[in-house]
């Protein structure tokens, strides 16, 4: 009987939480894509990081767009994972 308690607390603390995170969408300047293989390299390292959605690389303007789940991730990680796979990038205002 005491486990039939337990379950309803943890239920709606697990269901608050998700309702906290929001879909963010951020362009990301990365001019340092030069070449063919460029945005290749770059939306796989931007995939890996752990709540990304979607990623659309747009190679003649150098730029990055990026949906992701704001609780999991954020616009520091996906900086941050362009530059450790050699393309520095920044938040386009």
């Amino acid at each position: 009987m005491k486990n039939l308690l337990i379950y309803p607390p943890l239920l709606t603390a697990v269901f608050s939480l998700s309702a906290w995170s929001a879909e963010q969408t951020v362009t990301l300047s990365v001019p340092g894509m030069n070449c063919a293989a460029c945005p290749i390299t770059v939306k796989v390292a931007l995939k890996k990081v752990e709540g990304v959605k979607n990623v659309d690389i747009n190679y003649q303007l150098r730029e990055a767009r990026v949906t992701f789940e704001d609780s999991q991730a954020s616009i520091t990680e996906l900086t941050e994972a362009t530059t450790h796979a050699g393309y520095p990038s920044i938040r386009k205002e």
